[in-house]
């Protein structure tokens, strides 16, 4: 009899509304979804307003600076002796040290992670596979520098030219792959640079795919470099399964018959005595390059990446990153938050719609970084959400909000969606739930009638 009522007065007042010609613009505001709550202001309506305020390093492009976040307004002095060098949290993609990060710098071989990024792409895409072999043209084979000693000719499988790439440093195998996948090393650095585009990369331009070039305009910077090495190693981590490798033997099959040759890692950072763990990634020098490295390692569920460039000499990369690398672990404390440990979403009332409610769910997981080693297990969540949703709600509405604080301090937001369209109920909606709701007492009274 309740939900008999409410339907009767919904359907009366909607045509009573109508029947008075009510205003097209009231119309049009009626149209659009939101949230019927009188105690939501507009932070809740809208939680993004101030997320990104809240959490800068939930932005996983641009990522905060805790040290400018301090209030310091300059970097600690680290001792670093090198052009140009930056640290990165992996996760959220934070600065937490910088030095001359934006300078454009010849980055010899640490152009191959790019090289790595399109390589990997093309495996995730189902392009190639890991067993495919790819052979050696007379112009890979001529690439002088760091090289694995390929054969015009010689046939190796892709996972093994990976190998090579990380490992070794291989810059025939860097070109190798580059014909393999894209036809010329031209029409791959096309693709190197449409990819560093995509990815924010404002300061790099490639000229081939290894490094090799001593073209003043193959450039790039340190924070260009942990860009793409957070690429890397978040969106493929099986690359750990490779850069981690401190030697390995490979099989050259050639006309001149079959011989072993060591791959020996040029990251020298894998031998040193650390607190934390390396798991990669690429080392890089020239003549005019320098000494340049791109070092990640973990340590307590942290992952940081330590950009190196123009060192002045082979063992100063890579004690420097070692540097940056200590002073980010000591501090560095990670939150992070997913739907394993958070508490379920209720199905949310819906006001004239073709369906009664709707359900939800958060979007995505929370990270938050923190550089003061706090202390994560006071954190504090709260969700707010609306008592009813008016009609029509669609797919993907942002509807409420999941808020983490700690002592007081807000870290940042989680929106809460709305997990399906729910349109507008119409007067023949009315009509047919009106129906529904009397049939089973019209059919009562029948029976009771006397025959």
């Amino acid at each position: 009899m309740k939900r008999l009522l409410q339907i009767t007065v919904v359907f009366l007042l909607s045509l009573s509304l109508t029947l008075t010609l009510w205003s097209p613009a009231l119309a049009a505001e009626e149209g659009q979804p939101f949230l019927a709550s009188p105690e939501t202001d507009a932070s809740e309506t809208n939680p993004d307003a101030n997320a990104a305020e809240a959490n800068p390093g939930a932005d996983a492009g641009t990522g905060g600076n805790p040290e400018a976040d301090a209030g310091t307004g300059q970097m600690p002095d680290l001792g670093i002796t090198a052009r140009s060098a930056l640290l990165m949290e992996a996760s959220t993609g934070t600065v937490i040290y910088e030095k001359n990060a934006d300078e454009a710098l010849r980055p010899a071989s640490i152009t191959k992670i790019m090289t790595l990024i399109l390589i990997f792409d093309a495996i995730r895409d189902g392009r190639i596979t890991l067993e495919d072999q790819a052979v050696t043209s007379a112009y890979a084979k001529s690439m002088g520098g760091s090289q694995v000693f390929l054969e015009e000719g010689e046939s190796q499988s892709v996972e093994t030219l990976i190998k090579c790439i990380v490992i070794a440093s291989g810059n025939d195998a860097a070109v190798t792959m580059a014909e393999y996948i894209a036809g010329s090393e031209s029409e791959f650095v096309r693709q190197m640079n449409e990819r560093a585009k995509a990815l924010g990369m404002e300061h790099t331009n490639f000229e081939d795919c290894c490094g090799l070039t001593d073209s003043a305009t193959h450039l790039t910077s340190a924070r260009d470099v942990a860009i793409m090495s957070r690429e890397l190693i978040t969106k493929y981590p099986e690359i750990e399964k490779y850069s981690t490798v401190w030697m390995e033997n490979i099989t050259h099959v050639t006309k001149q018959g079959s011989s072993e040759f060591c791959l020996s890692n040029t990251n020298k950072l894998l031998k040193m005595n650390n607190s934390f763990t390396v798991t990669g990634l690429k080392t890089g020098s020239t003549s005019l390059a320098k000494y340049c490295l791109s070092a990640t390692a973990k340590k307590d569920g942290v992952e940081l990446i330590a950009v190196i460039m123009a060192a002045p000499d082979y063992k100063v990369r890579f004690s420097e990153a070692a540097s940056l690398l200590n002073y980010g672990f000591s501090g560095c404390r990670l939150y992070t938050d997913s739907d394993e440990s958070r508490e379920p979403l209720p199905r949310l009332p819906v006001a004239m719609g073709v369906t009664p409610e709707v359900g939800l769910y958060y979007e995505g997981e929370f990270s938050y970084l923190g550089m003061n080693g706090e202390d994560f297990s006071a954190v504090e969540k709260t969700i707010t959400l609306p008592e009813t949703l008016m009609a029509p709600v669609t797919e993907g509405d942002i509807v409420g909000s999941l808020t983490y604080t700690l002592n007081g301090k807000t870290l940042g937001t989680v929106n809460i969606l709305a997990e399906e369209t729910v349109e507008a109920a119409g007067y023949s909606d009315y009509l047919k739930w009106l129906w529904e709701e009397l049939l089973p007492a019209v059919e009562q009274k029948a029976e009771e009638a006397p025959h």
